[in-house]
């Protein structure tokens, strides 16, 4: 098989999965991962970025949970806990294809102790690829606390900044955005 005939046949696999509630599929390194369904902590700050991040966009864009973002050139398929994406984009798509991670404006992940190795270093590099714009990660398990690390200006499969806080101190994410995020409220586990 090609490569490209390998991509079409996990892509095939994953369009078709009877995933249980609230679980997530993804691929990665060629293989279709499971991640079971977050805790409370985990909800609770999704749900506060998620109406943070509500308030301050445009009509034209809109933020989703459990949408499947597509890094092609690298056979991935991520589902970002948040992605900030112009509801255009949605639109032109047909309706169970992934997007093209390129088209994502904002991704989040919200680490659990299952994925916060992944979301450091494999979701980081394949957000940086593709390239998304601004990564959020919210790592719960970060040592020695918990942290929020903001992370921009991708170029060549890296992001030139990053911007990291402990729990506690606020992060500024930058427009189109343009607002200062509060973490004191995220729970710490």
């Amino acid at each position: 098989m090609e490569l490209d005939q390998d991509w079409a046949y996990l892509l095939g696999a994953w369009r078709t999965l009877d995933v249980p509630e609230g679980w997530r599929a993804e691929i990665t390194e060629g293989r279709i991962v499971l991640t079971p369904p977050p805790g409370i902590g985990h909800v609770r700050i999704a749900a506060e970025l998620h109406k943070v991040l509500t308030r301050r966009l445009p009509d034209e864009v809109g933020v989703y949970q459990r949408l499947g973002v597509a890094i092609v050139g690298w056979r991935e398929l991520c589902v970002p806990h948040l992605a900030v994406v112009a509801e255009a984009v949605l639109r032109s798509g047909e309706d169970d294809d992934p997007i093209d991670a390129a088209d994502v404006l904002l991704a989040v992940e919200i680490t659990s102790r299952s994925t916060a190795r992944q979301d450091r270093t494999k979701k980081l590099w394949g957000y940086a690829h593709a390239p998304v714009p601004l990564y959020l990660l919210v790592d719960r398990f970060d040592q020695p606390g918990p942290t929020v690390t903001l992370y921009s200006e991708p170029s060549d499969g890296a992001y030139g900044q990053s911007v990291r806080v402990p729990f506690g101190k606020p992060i500024e994410l930058p427009e189109p955005f343009g607002v200062v995020l509060e973490t004191a409220g995220f729970p710490v586990p």
